[in-house]
């Protein structure tokens, strides 16, 4: 229980944690150009643009390595943080903003 609520804590930083890209990111999401997934990862929800590429591949490379350190720090596997988080993700995600459930992607 105590390890799930620093991961949970430690997650939330995570995600407040890109604030270099925050408005970049918040305009993609808005524009409907990319998504939260189940794996804690964005992924374009189109074809995206070299932009739009940019942006996802920065911004999960930082997650990831965030993740990283949460596992490493609870003593828990990667895998585990990034569901944790994507789980988060897609309950923090705006009305309107994508995620992928069940593979296909839906509005919220």
């Amino acid at each position: 229980m105590i390890k799930k609520l620093l991961q949970l804590a430690s997650l939330c930083l995570v995600l407040g944690a890109l604030p270099a890209f925050a408005l970049e990111l918040q305009d993609a999401k808005d524009q409907g150009l990319v998504g939260e997934t189940p794996s804690g990862y964005l992924e374009a929800v189109n074809t995206p643009t070299a932009e739009v590429r940019e942006l996802v591949d920065s911004i999960n490379a930082k997650r990831k390595q965030h993740y990283q350190k949460i596992a490493n720090g609870n003593n828990t596997s990667l895998s585990a943080v990034e569901k944790l988080a994507g789980e988060k993700a897609i309950e923090k995600s705006k009305a309107g903003h994508y995620i992928k459930q069940g593979g296909q992607w839906k509005q919220k």
